[in-house]
């Protein structure tokens, strides 16, 4: 039976997402600028930690293991997961895999420590959605920890991430090279406390980048504020 171009289009993405991408993802975000930047943020992870796009396990090898008790390992990918299988073999981490979607978060409410994200609200196809679940399942005293890449400053530069980044999120995953980060975490009901951004080495349209610390808004008139409490 001979398929109809359609099926081998669907077949073919699927095979690609599956078996290929995981590997071009993972070779991209473990260049040495992209693991300077986790050096940053993720040694600030404590208590129960939740991780959205948990990937190959890149982020594995920078949590202080005597201040993490839990890592529950959010990836919908199935190719990702089995990609970061042999890296949570190896470590001495208790990390639980969770295979649904940043929008599908089925922990308690107030049930985490931390919250962290590197490098995946760019690919979130519902960020609002999937920042509501963040913040519902986060302490009230807990933080949100990010390290992400996104819109560049420079007018020169985001014209040609607004002009690229339709084909770039094809063949990317979904990945959007122009989100601007500190206002998709304001209007998702976080604060940023600490705020960090510059270039890192590599292509300027993709290496634009964000990190900090955020936490769930409790002062009423607050929600929406992008501006940062510290910045250092």
């Amino acid at each position: 039976m001979l398929l109809k171009h359609s099926q081998i289009q669907v077949l073919a993405m699927s095979i690609y997402e599956d078996r290929v991408l995981p590997h071009l993802v993972d070779f991209a975000c473990s260049t040495k600028p992209n693991r300077k930047q986790r050096e940053k943020v993720i040694p600030l992870a404590q208590g129960e930690v939740l991780e959205i796009g948990f990937g190959s396990g890149l982020n594995l090898p920078f949590y202080d293991k005597q201040k993490v008790h839990k890592i529950w390992g959010l990836e919908p990918s199935e190719g990702m997961r089995q990609k970061a299988q042999p890296a949570v073999d190896a470590s001495d981490l208790d990390v639980e895999f969770i295979d649904l979607p940043g929008e599908s978060i089925p922990l308690e409410a107030n049930s985490v420590d931390t919250v962290l994200v590197t490098y995946s609200l760019c690919t979130i196809p519902d960020v609002a959605a999937a920042l509501d679940g963040m913040r519902r399942v986060l302490k009230p005293d807990g933080i949100l920890l990010y390290c992400e890449h996104g819109i560049a400053p420079d007018e020169s530069v985001r014209r040609w991430q607004h002009r690229l980044n339709p084909f770039w999120s094809r063949v990317a995953g979904g990945c959007n090279m122009d989100r601007d980060i500190p206002d998709l975490l304001a209007k998702g009901g976080f604060k940023i406390t600490v705020d960090e951004r510059m270039y890192i080495p590599g292509l300027r349209i993709l290496c634009y980048n964000y990190w900090g610390i955020a936490k769930v808004v409790t002062c009423a008139g607050s929600h929406g504020d992008s501006n940062p409490i510290v910045a250092i």
